[in-house]
């Protein structure tokens, strides 16, 4: 049996309390391709034309606050209250580079592939709630997240490490 949860203050699909009703919204207002899980009620789509990045929740709070103090909108932000982590749903510019991916890999930081699974808040669980939700189809870029990433990273923690080519003799 599947029951409603509880939503945040910032969640303003509250009054949508039934999965089919969250994923029409989810589809015609914030653009998400979303599709349900019809014995789970869980809602979910995959990363391609719209992408995703996944961080430690007190980071991801901090980035957050940076986008808005700089005038930036963050976007819809997935909170992951079990696992402690928020995902950014983002435009997907970000490049296919490896030391980027080694950079966010160093500050705990996913950027989901193409073809990854992103699930997103249903009335029926709450294992998934709205750190910011969504209102229209607006996603930041990818970059404006990492940077406010990158602004945002731990004292102390250098952005890239120097490895040596040639081994010491």
């Amino acid at each position: 049996m599947l029951k409603a949860a509880v939503h945040y203050v910032d969640d303003a699909t509250t009054v949508l309390e039934n999965p089919i009703a969250r994923v029409r919204f989810y589809r015609n207002v914030c653009g998400l391709p979303a599709c349900i899980d019809p014995s789970l009620g869980r809602i979910s789509f995959w990363s391609g034309s719209i992408g995703a990045i996944t961080l430690p929740a007190q980071l991801g709070a901090q980035v957050k606050n940076h986008m808005q103090q700089t005038g930036a909108t963050a976007g819809p932000v997935v909170s992951h209250p079990r696992s402690k982590r928020w995902t950014f749903i983002i435009r997907p510019d970000v490049p296919d580079d490896v030391p980027l991916f080694a950079e966010m890999f160093r500050l705990n930081v996913t950027l989901v592939p193409p073809g990854a699974e992103i699930a997103l808040p249903s009335p029926v669980d709450d294992v998934r709630v709205w750190a910011h939700a969504p209102r229209d189809s607006f996603r930041p870029s990818g970059m404006a997240v990492i940077e406010a990433i990158r602004a945002c990273r731990p004292h102390g923690r250098p952005v890239f490490y120097q490895r040596k080519l040639v081994p010491d003799q």
